[in-house]
């Protein structure tokens, strides 16, 4: 238990010293918590010798009070210290890990590790943070009561000392094997919370293909059954726990009337006087109560201890480094804009990419076509440091990009792809965000280009229009359009491309295609192809397929070779 504590301290980092000093109200707070019953305790023994007057019973009294409003001053104290302190903790600790998965490749994200990030954020931080920070005074100050309490022991008789001992250290071995049981239960347990997270994202976010191939039953199922196994966890939990439950209190029972005993015998021998049995009568519940207590916060620490579990391995993955030091100069414009040469790469134990080779000239459209699932679209992403390349290099303007910092590099790129992500922000907002610093006038000049102007005011309240999480108020081509008017307000040199008219209705279109004109004028462009009519003019075609180029020309010369690019353009003409 003491190691899930020092787990606890070690993580609050910059706020630990705050945390340490609590510890010290949380001290005087056990002695004012045991004060009453001490001072009762002379107060019975002196009204038992006879020597008890208004003056002394005034004075008790006023100790007694004084005692527990030092008491609860103290608690405050405390809980200003610790509570407060476990919150900002856990503001710095979301901000860290926002950081953190700032710095993970894009195949972190694709892995089944949606579920255990929004378990981390939404189930085991918040445990912590309303669980267990409060305590962790609370349980300092159970070990000082009672340490108190035996020390009063000792000090009635030895063997009143003895036993309390005794006791104590069964209270310690029963709370240790309790420990055990609640370890293994809560990782299961914790770990359930983290699959049915998974399940209820994956339901929530598929919900319009599950209602068009009425699945709902099939799926509801799937997630009914999650529901079902955290149940049942959480139950087997509770199941595993109760009897360690029970025995402590047990153990508290038989302690009490072991003490009881005791002290009856030793006063019928005459061993302790009269007021030493009162006083025993006076103690005997609360005499265990402490350490009682502090086992029973038992399975709130053990949920906690598979909570930082968790925590930590998901702080545990590892980031991309972002080391470089090299910048873009003026000169760089002369060298290729981009470069790939001979890069592989692979990622889930499957090889991706094998040595890829390709240059683009400053202002130049490099198309990428083939199959699905050929590579296209992971060249696209290397090129962004979505992930890194295994072997080989890529260069943007005669630098390898590893070896320039991803702020910089992505100064350099703007990227359109299908699937648009929109802020449940205002529009203006969601186009400001390639460019913060723009003014007004440039975001709606933006706007303009990329042929949204229109719509946008239409809307309630123009470009202060809040819209839908994921752009959700919006249609397909209208959060495709504003996505190109991010881009245009960034107006980064190269612009990847994954053909934004692919998926749209006529309507939209043609509308689309004039805001990709504006954002690719005077770019250096890398274009992933559906629509091969797209790119008759690109400079440069890559045919991809199973992770090689096996075909490399422009238009006229591919079809020409009559290979695998001319078959695609027949196909689809056909």
């Amino acid at each position: 238990m003491l190691k899930i504590l020092r787990r606890i301290i070690r993580m609050t980092g910059k706020y630990k010293t705050r945390i340490r000093l609590s510890y010290i109200p949380a001290f005087l707070k056990g002695i004012m918590l045991k004060a009453p019953l001490f001072l009762s305790f002379f107060v019975i023994s002196l009204f038992m010798q006879g020597q008890m007057d208004t003056q002394k019973c005034l004075y008790f009294g006023i100790a007694i009070v004084a005692s527990v409003i030092l008491a609860a001053v103290f608690e405050h104290v405390s809980n200003v210290l610790q509570s407060a302190t476990g919150y900002m903790v856990f503001a710095d600790l979301r901000m860290k890990l926002g950081d953190h998965l700032r710095k993970l490749p894009m195949g972190y994200f694709t892995e089944g590790n949606i579920g255990k990030i929004s378990s981390v954020l939404g189930t085991d931080m918040v445990f912590i943070e309303e669980n267990c920070m409060g305590v962790l005074s609370e349980l300092v100050s159970f070990i000082i009561a009672q340490g108190l309490m035996t020390i009063s022991m000792f000090a009635m008789n030895p063997w009143l000392g003895l036993l309390s001992l005794a006791v104590v250290a069964a209270f310690m071995i029963v709370g240790n094997l309790m420990l055990k049981v609640s370890l293994k239960h809560s990782v299961i347990k914790q770990e359930g919370s983290e699959s049915l997270t998974e399940e209820v994202l994956d339901f929530a976010e598929g919900i319009g293909v599950i209602k068009s191939y009425n699945l709902l039953g099939e799926k509801s199922k799937k997630l009914t059954d999650e529901f079902a196994k955290s149940c049942r966890e959480s139950i087997a939990f509770e199941i595993a726990y109760g009897p360690w439950a029970r025995a402590l209190h047990l153990t508290f029972g038989i302690g009490t009337a072991l003490m009881l005993a005791l002290s009856g015998f030793l006063f019928s021998q005459g061993v302790i006087p009269d007021t030493y049995m009162v006083g025993m009568a006076l103690f005997l519940y609360d005499l265990f109560g402490s350490v009682k207590g502090y086992y029973s916060q038992m399975a709130r620490l053990t949920v906690t201890s598979a909570s930082l579990d968790r925590i930590e391995e998901v702080f545990d993955a590892e980031e991309m480094k972002d080391v470089g030091w090299k910048t873009f100069t003026q000169a760089d414009s002369e060298a290729a804009a981009i470069e790939y040469d001979h890069v592989s790469f692979g990622y889930t134990g499957k090889d991706v990419l094998k040595d890829i080779s390709f240059k683009v000239k400053p202002g130049e459209m490099t198309a990428l076509v083939g199959p699905s699932g050929g590579g296209k679209s992971t060249i696209a992403s290397l090129l962004a440091r979505f992930w890194d390349v295994g072997n080989g290099r890529i260069l943007v303007k005669g630098k390898d990009i590893r070896e320039v910092s991803l702020g910089r590099l992505m100064d350099q790129i703007s990227m359109v792809f299908q699937r648009v992500y929109l802020f449940q922000d205002t529009v203006y907002n969601n186009i400001a965000i390639a460019r913060p610093d723009a003014t007004r006038e440039e975001v709606e000049e933006a706007a303009k280009k990329a042929r949204c102007y229109d719509f946008i005011m239409q809307l309630p309240d123009g470009f202060d229009t809040v819209i839908g999480e994921g752009g959700a108020s919006l249609s397909g081509g209208e959060k495709q359009r504003i996505s190109i008017a991010r881009c245009i307000l960034k107006d980064a040199p190269i612009v990847i491309l994954d053909e934004a008219t692919a998926s749209v209705d006529a309507d939209n279109e043609r509308a689309i295609q004039e805001a990709i004109s504006e954002l690719c004028r005077n770019k250096t462009l890398l274009v992933i192809a559906h629509r091969l009519k797209t790119i008759r003019d690109a400079d440069q075609i890559l045919v991809i397929a199973d992770g090689k180029i096996v075909e490399q020309g422009n238009h006229a010369a591919l079809m020409d070779r009559q290979g695998a690019y001319a078959h695609m353009v027949t196909l689809q003409a056909s």
